[in-house]
């Protein structure tokens, strides 16, 4: 417990955030109009929270590299700052608990993720549980 993983970086483009709105149906103005989003509390239009979560949930698969069975539950998730158009973000993973199940064939994870960007701000920030394949998914070893 307590490995920590960063995982690759990716930019946040208004294409991406264009193609978040179509996928779920949220056109907001906060994202999708530039005048309105102006006059907003952000002075212009930012990708929606939880296109920030699907992101690092793509980023962290591979940061660790386990076999996940299941995506279980979002325990928590804070939304602490926006994702703007052309930031680069990336996840920092740790792992916060560990049980076995099933004589070890697989193990519920509870992780710790952070959606950081270019300038080193954590902008999200939550804890998620995942199911995921055999002791040695479970345990992954740290480092690069």
């Amino acid at each position: 417990m307590g490995d920590e993983w960063e995982s690759p970086a990716r930019t946040i483009t208004q294409a991406d955030v264009a193609a978040f709105a179509g996928l779920s149906g949220d056109y907001n103005p906060l994202h999708m109009d530039h005048e309105a989003a102006a006059a907003g509390p952000f002075g212009a239009p930012v990708a929606h929270g939880l296109l920030g979560l699907a992101v690092s949930s793509g980023l962290a698969s591979n940061a660790p590299r386990v076999e996940t069975l299941a995506f279980l539950c979002v325990i928590r998730w804070e939304f602490l700052r926006p994702i703007r158009f052309n930031d680069t973000v990336h996840v920092l993973t740790r792992v916060e608990a560990l049980e076995s199940r099933a004589r070890g064939r697989r193990g519920l994870v509870t992780w710790r993720r952070q959606v950081i960007d270019q300038a080193g701000q954590v902008l999200q920030d939550g804890t998620i549980q995942t199911l995921v394949r055999g002791r040695d998914a479970v345990e992954p070893e740290s480092g690069e």
